[in-house]
């Protein structure tokens, strides 16, 4: 038994998988408890900041998951140049990188000067709302630049498979965050109360800690003369063109997705308001379970990117298994809790509505809404873990291609069509949700079975 037991665990390469995905895990688990406090602390502060915080927060994370993404992309690079044993190349691709996420800090901070107001009239949501959506969206887009840097610097970490210094700076940034959060929120401290203004300027602080955190174990001599992050600082349009190749298609496909949900929100705003709260709340317990699947996406796409690097797709395929297993596993855990125990899952949610007339209706919408997200959650993990396969190898066009076709055609339209003209339930329209991962998941196990990722590469050994 115990031979069976070992054999499978080399097999499938459960420690290797653990030792690169479980950090990155803790660390997206540990930023989205940070926002999971965030929207609790809003839903008690008001009804208005609560139903204002995850619109405007998902169309600010739709600009920092494209350009992040692109950033983010550079971790691939550094994983197939580690695999390969080019590691002086390192620190031209990181420089690469620095320099385009600043670039799109500036981009996005003038799209919040400019475009904030024409953003939020077109959801048509209450005025109150909407005057909160726009605070919150100003600062978080005034902050990108801090967010973009930090994914991009973390990536000289995590894409050599060195996980545990970015779990570690990420906490440090949490544990400050939800003390700040509260204090700014409600006041506390000799605070000024700020409300939704001051969640945003929170998540802004915890990005600046850990830019800081990162920047000072970075930029040392010794990784200097290893990886070159010091002297190979020049602007180089080639290397950069590369990145754009394959990072943005890569990019443009998590972008997709995304843009599908915010569509998604929006429209359900119009369904009613205790409907968009019960939707908000739900997305924010749902982030508890999709942060972990989003990273062993990432360490995933380390783990083919490094074996195909060293040209060992046998090790690649035996990576993407192992993953897959374990992280299915966690979904079952996490699906029981979600169909046999909603209320307390609910409850924390729910505190600033007790005696009023709108807290039986958002329970019983999101008591729904947790059976269905319990039922794409299978698709959703197994689609992070075959499209971050693809990833690590250098196979995005694809994904791209697969996701702007399937966002508008199985989840926008249908729930567009169907709230403005059918007049919906929000059940109806969540199923489009589960419609649309199904479908997401279906692409990426089709392209992956095809075997066609194992002989890519984004780097090039000629230079």
């Amino acid at each position: 038994m115990l031979f069976y037991l070992q054999k499978l665990i080399t097999k499938n390469r459960y420690r290797e998988v653990l030792r690169v995905c479980l950090p990155l895990v803790l660390s997206l688990s540990a930023t989205t408890i940070m926002e999971f406090t965030d929207r609790i602390f809003l839903a008690n502060y008001s009804i208005d900041a609560i139903s204002a915080a995850l619109p405007a927060g998902i169309t600010s994370y739709l600009f920092l998951a494209f350009f992040g993404g692109i950033g983010g992309y550079v971790g691939v690079f550094i994983a197939q140049y580690t695999g390969s044993g080019e590691h002086r190349k390192i620190g031209s691709i990181l420089w690469q990188g620095i320099y385009f996420s600043i670039f799109s800090g500036i981009f996005i901070a003038l799209v919040a000067l400019l475009a904030t107001d024409q953003i939020f009239s077109l959801a048509g949501h209450p005025p109150e709302v909407q005057e909160l959506e726009k605070i919150y969206f100003t600062v978080l887009s005034y902050g990108s630049v801090l967010h973009l840097s930090m994914v991009t610097l973390a990536t000289f970490f995590s894409g050599r498979g060195i996980t545990r210094p970015v779990m570690i700076i990420t906490f440090i940034g949490v544990i400050i965050n939800i003390p700040l959060d509260y204090a700014l929120i409600f006041g506390k401290w000799g605070m000024a109360e700020m409300g939704i203004k001051g969640a945003a300027l929170a998540t802004v602080g915890a990005w600046a800690v850990n830019v800081i955190l990162l920047l000072l174990l970075l930029f040392t001599r010794k990784n200097n003369q290893q990886f070159g992050v010091l002297s190979n600082f020049y602007f180089r349009p080639k290397l950069t063109a590369r990145l754009l190749r394959f990072g943005v298609p890569g990019s443009v496909q998590f972008t997709m997705d995304i843009l599908a949900f915010t569509f998604f929100i929006l429209l359900v705003g119009r369904i009613g308001k205790a409907e968009l709260a019960a939707t908000n709340i739900v997305l924010s317990i749902n982030s508890l379970a999709f942060m972990p699947s989003m990273g062993a996406s990432q360490g995933v796409s380390v783990l083919v990117g490094q074996a195909l690097g060293s040209n060992s797709p046998a090790q690649a395929s035996a990576c993407v298994r192992g993953s897959s297993q374990l992280l299915l596993f966690y979904i079952l855990l996490v699906d029981l809790f979600f169909l046999f125990t909603p209320d307390l899952i609910l409850a924390p949610f729910l505190q600033n509505y007790h005696g009023t007339g709108a807290e039986g209706e958002v329970l019983y919408h999101a008591r729904v809404l947790l059976k269905i997200v319990a039922a794409y959650l299978f698709f959703d993990a197994l689609y992070m873990i075959f499209s971050g396969a693809l990833r690590g190898a250098g196979d995005t066009r694809f994904m791209m291609i697969a996701g702007c076709c399937l966002s508008p055609l199985l989840l926008i339209l249908p729930v567009y069509l169907g709230v403005e003209f059918y007049h919906i339930s929000i059940t109806a329209a969540w199923c489009w949700v589960l419609v649309f991962v199904a479908s997401l998941f279906t692409a990426s196990a089709l392209r992956y079975q095809s075997g066609r990722w194992k002989k890519m590469l984004v780097i090039d050994h000629s230079k």
